[in-house]
């Protein structure tokens, strides 16, 4: 039979909101039955915990910095060889259905409507790798995006009203909790019209009318629970509000009975959300099992970042926190034994050489060019040895890197931007090492002459990041050797060059 595989995606999903993991805060029953009959990963971490960095990153193997996608502003330069564009030399169908963002040409304060036309450019999306392209931009791109769910609203005549009620939940991003902006208003129209059961139903229709004798990859990747938060009423219902006071914030920062009270409905929709979604997991699953191809299937359920909902007084992403950093994985590799719990530090970009490997392919080759000049550089590691039982990791450290600076409003400056999300020396950018005992953060904001901003964060006795042990005499030799793995990332790791005359050699 044909190994297929599905790949499940949902959009800033912190780790903790996953019902299979001790302590999770999500209800998911059929995400639990995955990790179950196969295993999770505990110490997944995003290579960047921004939206379009961490999901070409996904697609490509490779960090960041090698295809210039350090922060949420640009394109996915069409050059460097996705996943899917290797499973289509292998004869697989591939879809691709729910959120890409591979692309991000519009700047912050373009008009409603005058973003990326993403329905007009179905058939250039294809270019990526995919046969069947049913793509929505994300649920806070809608005001500026035409993507196929905006089609979708545009034909039953309520497009203009859902974009209105976006930004009436409060579209505006935030990043600190007295900027939190969002009033986590139940969904105001039909359920069946809520962008995740759309996203589910476009893909069940994809996965019943697949022919069986042809391998498959479908990517089916979910808008929640980003923000806005906005579950619709029924999925509410399943969940009471919680006032836990259990904020996770530095010392002598304390949140208001309103930002409380905020946090608490946003952590209580994004629950409901992940509980529909969790309704389209099952609703695929049990497709393929009806059709009998789910015990030939490879199934993987990520998220692209966390979300920090209040936690270190911060909101949303862009942060080296383990809430923004660290995304649940669970793998389900038919004919492997369960393997449960994986503490071992992996990276999203492994999925991409996990699901070539599956496929029969050599990731390295199959991800790779021999020109230009370091094309030729895939990070991305297999998981199969540990699914398989043949290894405890594939990897020592986990590393990360970002640049939020540009994530800001119109009028907003750098420096500006910087005091509002880090403080205390911090700066948007930053390169994190990652290892299952600890971490070690480099804040790149720093001026030639002056020191570096460091944190590390020892796990074994911290698990929350409160104590930064840089400068702890007992810390010496422990953060030497982060910093060498650190600038051992940093210096073999280069962008990838590209060609633009290239075509000229052919006339």
């Amino acid at each position: 039979m044909p190994k297929n595989i599905l790949l499940l995606m949902t959009d800033q999903q912190r780790a903790d909101y996953v019902g299979y993991a001790p302590g999770g805060k999500a209800v998911m029953p059929n995400l639990d039955r995955l990790a179950r009959e196969g295993g999770w990963f505990s110490c997944c971490q995003t290579t960047n915990p921004i939206c379009t960095p961490a999901r070409t990153s996904l697609i490509t193997g490779r960090y960041a910095r090698q295809i210039g996608m350090l922060t949420m502003s640009g394109d996915l330069f069409p050059q460097i060889p996705t996943m899917m564009q290797a499973l289509q030399k292998a004869s697989y169908v591939t879809y691709g259905v729910g959120k890409f963002h591979y692309t991000q040409t519009h700047p912050w304060d373009t008009p409603r409507g005058m973003g990326m036309p993403l329905y007009e450019m179905r058939e250039a999306m294809k270019a990526y790798g995919y046969d069947y392209v049913w793509e929505t931009a994300g649920k806070q791109q809608l005001d500026k995006c035409y993507d196929h769910y905006a089609k979708y609203l545009d034909d039953k005549g309520i497009l203009g009203q859902v974009r209105d009620f976006m930004a009436a939940c409060g579209g505006i991003n935030g990043d600190t909790a007295n900027h939190n902006y969002d009033k986590a208003l139940p969904w105001g129209f039909d359920e069946g019209d809520y962008v995740d059961v759309v996203t589910g139903r476009v893909a069940a229709g994809y996965l019943r009318g697949h022919d069986k004798e042809k391998p498959f990859f479908m990517k089916a990747s979910f808008c929640g629970p980003h923000k806005p938060y906005e579950a619709p009423q029924r999925y509410l219902d399943m969940f009471p509000m919680e006032r836990e006071d259990d904020f996770l914030l530095p010392d002598g920062q304390v949140l208001t009975d309103g930002q409380k009270e905020a946090l608490w409905r946003q952590r209580r929709s994004a629950k409901a959300m992940l509980r529909l979604i969790d309704d389209q997991i099952g609703l695929l699953l049990g497709i393929l099992e009806e059709r009998g191809m789910l015990d030939d299937t490879l199934v993987l359920f990520t998220s692209d970042h966390g979300d920090m909902l209040g936690d270190h007084y911060m909101l949303q992403k862009g942060v080296p926190w383990r809430q923004a950093l660290n995304v649940p994985l669970c793998i389900r590799l038919p004919g492997a034994g369960a393997i449960g719990e994986n503490t071992s530090p992996v990276e999203l970009s492994d999925l991409a050489a996990t699901i070539l490997d599956w496929a029969g392919l050599t990731p390295e080759k199959a991800l790779s060019r021999a020109w230009p000049a370091y094309n030729d550089i895939i990070p991305s590691r297999s998981l199969l040895p540990i699914l398989r039982g043949e290894a405890d990791k594939v990897r020592d450290f986990a590393f990360s890197e970002c640049d939020f600076t540009e994530e800001r409003g119109p009028g907003i400056s750098p420096e500006e931007t910087v005091r509002s999300r880090g403080g205390r020396g911090r700066s948007n950018a930053w390169q994190c090492i990652t290892a299952e005992t600890g971490k070690y953060i480099k804040y790149l904001g720093y001026r030639l002459g002056e020191t570096p901003v460091e944190e590390y964060y020892d796990y074994r006795i911290d698990p929350c990041e409160t104590v930064n042990r840089v400068g702890d005499p007992a810390y010496l030799g422990t953060v030497d050797e982060a910093r060498r793995r650190l600038a051992y990332m940093a210096d073999h790791f280069p962008p990838a060059q590209k060609t633009w005359a290239q075509g000229y050699l052919q006339h």
